[in-house]
């Protein structure tokens, strides 16, 4: 190499810089979805998580952000430090198990109403876990047993419309059926919601119900 030349400095191009948070019941499978989309693995001995926060690259389109996977404890003995999460994210996703309709109810009830607190302006996503299981027959003959019945896909979305989501998308980390479109809609959603405050204009942001076969 002559004195005068320059290595050549390999440099990776971010568009965006993107903060996601994960909540939901402990258990509704938050991080096996998030782990599933960062090592294309599904694992079954995932430990429980108080606070974990990930960084991954996605492109969406031509665009390539920097993600930052935030995954929280359900638990309300970790309810301060969860809430701490919500400062500077550009994104939520509110998270439900299909198998346990008690943890939809709480999305309501809990979950919606702290993320709407802790910061009011961020948009939110409710997502649908473990879509595997609603036509699991032992998971149905448990929940029966309850009087219950897996969530329905119209039962997630009324409450994605009443808790004015800007979507629904049900996904199953364990058949890698969903996961990827979950975060590709988060940033798509994070990036148009920013668009807008940027150049200070009210331009409504699409709102997509999804159904995953």
């Amino acid at each position: 190499m002559k004195d005068d030349e320059k290595p050549e400095v390999s440099q990776v191009t971010v568009d965006f810089y993107k903060k996601l948070v994960a909540v939901g019941d402990g258990g509704c499978g938050k991080t096996s979805l998030l782990s599933a989309y960062v090592t294309g693995v599904f694992s079954e001995n995932l430990r429980a998580t108080v606070f974990d926060t990930i960084i991954t690259e996605v492109k969406v389109g031509k665009k390539k952000v920097r993600l930052s996977l935030c995954d929280t404890a359900g638990q309300e003995t970790y309810d301060v430090l969860r809430t701490r999460s919500y400062a500077d994210t550009d994104i939520v996703l509110i998270m439900f198990s299909i198998d346990a309709p008690e943890s939809l109810d709480n999305v309501e009830a809990r979950w919606c109403s702290e993320v709407k607190h802790f910061n009011p302006e961020v948009p939110y996503l409710l997502v649908g876990n473990k879509k595997d299981l609603r036509d699991d027959p032992d998971t149905i003959e448990i929940l029966r047993e309850r009087r219950q019945s897996p969530v329905s896909y119209q039962e997630g979305l009324a409450v994605a419309k009443k808790i004015k989501a800007k979507g629904y998308i049900e996904c199953s980390a364990k058949d890698n059926v969903g996961v990827s479109e979950v975060i590709q809609k988060a940033c798509r959603l994070a990036i148009e919601v920013s668009a807008c405050v940027w150049h200070h204009t009210s331009a409504p942001v699409v709102v997509v119900y999804v159904s995953t076969p």
